[in-house]
């Protein structure tokens, strides 16, 4: 038996043995905590682990980065929000399962097939692209930027906790649902889902990091939170259609 055929048999036995509410609730709070604690614990205590690599990767310098209680301060606000998301992800699967209903998300004991699951994941990219891209330009809109987004701003030099360092209602409209929308619309596997989810916390704790990593990324992002009116978008496409990259030179920074 191969490991995929192997992998395929007990995702099968999980699905027969669990039920779907359980499995959506538990696995994707398995995912945050792999692909989004984990990455943002390593990247914060970086320069214990690998002093030199650090040094060598790091952006901002040593005046510009925020302080012990500063970071201390970001996890706890990363807490309180995933609380509130996780909250209301178990009412509304409390509220499905109490009228008898399947989750949102498609939880099949097979696996999708992989053309399935290469075009959710490619619609899910650029959908999510679109909505991030949108809604953050929104909250640079001066009265919402003061109100929610300017929280998110207090990194000038962002540390990997920032990258869900925000105002609740910006956390939801901004970071949750451009992520969590696509694959709901398409009527995605949850394992697709899963994997779009684990990319996208990865991605957002890497360049939210303060290290140069992913072909300039996080140098990009630090220009965002440094100059305010470029960077938008995640993977820089929409940036590029916009103009709101760097590729007509040094602007002047935006005073929010």
């Amino acid at each position: 038996m191969t490991v995929l055929n192997t992998a395929q048999a007990l995702w099968a036995r999980l699905v027969a043995t669990h039920d779907p509410h359980t499995i959506d609730f538990v696995g994707t709070l398995i995912i945050q905590f792999i692909f989004w604690w984990i990455p943002c614990i390593l990247f914060v205590f970086l320069d214990s682990i690998a002093p030199s690599f650090s040094a060598k990767h790091k952006i901002q310098p040593a005046p510009k980065q925020p302080s012990a209680n500063d970071i201390l301060h970001s996890v706890l606000v990363c807490i309180r929000n995933q609380v509130i998301v996780f909250a209301l992800h178990a009412a509304l699967l409390y509220a499905s399962s109490a009228k008898g209903r399947s989750p949102s998300i498609r939880v099949d004991a097979s696996f999708p097939t992989v053309q399935e699951f290469t075009y959710h994941i490619a619609v899910s990219v650029l959908a999510r692209e679109v909505l991030f891209y949108t809604s953050h330009r929104i909250f640079h809109w001066r009265p919402l930027y003061r109100r929610f987004h300017k929280t998110h701003h207090k990194f000038t030099a962002p540390v990997a906790f920032s990258s869900q360092y925000a105002h609740p209602v910006e956390h939801l409209m901004a970071n949750v649902l451009p992520i969590l929308l696509p694959p709901l619309l398409l009527g995605s596997h949850i394992l697709t889902m899963w994997v779009f989810v684990a990319f996208q916390l990865i991605e957002t704790s890497t360049v939210h990091s303060g290290y140069d990593f992913f072909a300039g990324a996080a140098k990009k992002h630090d220009r965002h939170h440094e100059r305010f009116e470029v960077y938008y978008g995640g993977i820089g496409l929409l940036d590029y259609v916009f103009g709101t990259d760097e590729r007509e030179g040094p602007r002047r920074d935006k005073k929010e």
